[in-house]
């Protein structure tokens, strides 16, 4: 492949000394125009790369806050096209900061997957996370997207062992994502030691950076796992500050793009100091 925005991104945070903020909000949670406003704000508040959830009704891998991002997208009428269109207009103003579409494969199956990573590459993605497509099927999904450009980004968990680890990394571009916990996104907090220990193990097979996530809340956090990683991953916190931003009937309110942004700002500053 060649050079990605996501391998300029890691090369530029290189040059800087420094891990990525890699930041998780779901298309069109609690609606489009709010979570437009959401996206073009999330590079001057400090993300780095963004990480945009693809709305899917049955996100077995997610805990329940971002489960609930998504269906509140979707009962707002988010649908793939949207998604889309979304990063489409983010493009119009931002060409240099990475866009990783992360979800499950059936909203990208129906869609249909060819005609899908065409628009995707079009709009603007930089990479993917298919959660529920493993390397045996990547005929399926992650060898057409490289060919497109398209960065296919695996996960790492703590149960990946010796023997499963080179099928995890054979196809993987653009970085690995390393999930922290043994269980769903939010569910617990990483032990730093552990992850740190994990991360020097992948980084002993693979030359790309590895992002750590599941389980970042706080900068603190933050700050702990970038010292074993290239980029930490916050997810839950920046849906759960969507969620409780919104009024009484489940609607996006004056301050709701300021709770995310405003922490976005304070991860990043964690990060840079």
């Amino acid at each position: 492949m060649t050079e990605t925005r996501i391998d300029k991104r890691f090369a530029a945070l290189n040059q800087e000394g420094r891990a990525a903020l890699v930041t998780f909000v779901s298309a069109g949670d609690p609606d489009l125009e709010t979570a437009r406003r959401i996206l073009s704000g999330l590079p001057e508040a400090g993300a780095d790369i963004i990480e945009l959830g693809m709305p899917f009704s049955d996100p077995m891998a997610d805990g329940p806050a971002i489960q609930a991002s998504s269906l509140r997208a979707l009962k707002s009428g988010q649908t793939m096209k949207k998604t889309l269109e979304l990063v489409a207009d983010f493009r119009k103003q931002d060409a240099d900061t990475p866009i990783v579409l992360m979800g499950y494969y059936n909203p990208i199956y129906v869609y249909p997957a060819e005609s899908f990573l065409d628009d995707a590459k079009a709009a603007g993605v930089d990479g993917l996370i298919v959660v529920d497509v493993p390397p045996e099927a990547d005929e399926e999904l992650c060898l057409p997207a490289i060919q497109r450009g398209l960065n296919f980004i695996r996960l790492a968990t703590p149960t990946t062992d010796e023997h499963r680890l080179p099928a995890v990394l054979a196809n993987t571009s653009g970085f690995v994502y390393y999930v922290s916990i043994t269980g769903i996104t939010g569910a617990a907090a990483p032990v730093v030691d552990e992850v740190h220990a994990q991360v020097a193990r992948i980084k002993a097979s693979t030359k790309l950076p590895v992002a750590v996530g599941f389980g970042v809340r706080t900068g603190e956090q933050a700050k702990a796992l970038a010292k074993g990683a290239d980029a930490v991953v916050v997810g839950s916190a920046l849906v759960t500050a969507i969620a409780q931003s919104l009024d009484d009937k489940g609607g996006a309110t004056d301050g709701t793009v300021p709770a995310v942004l405003n922490l976005v700002r304070d991860l990043s500053a964690a990060l840079r100091n």
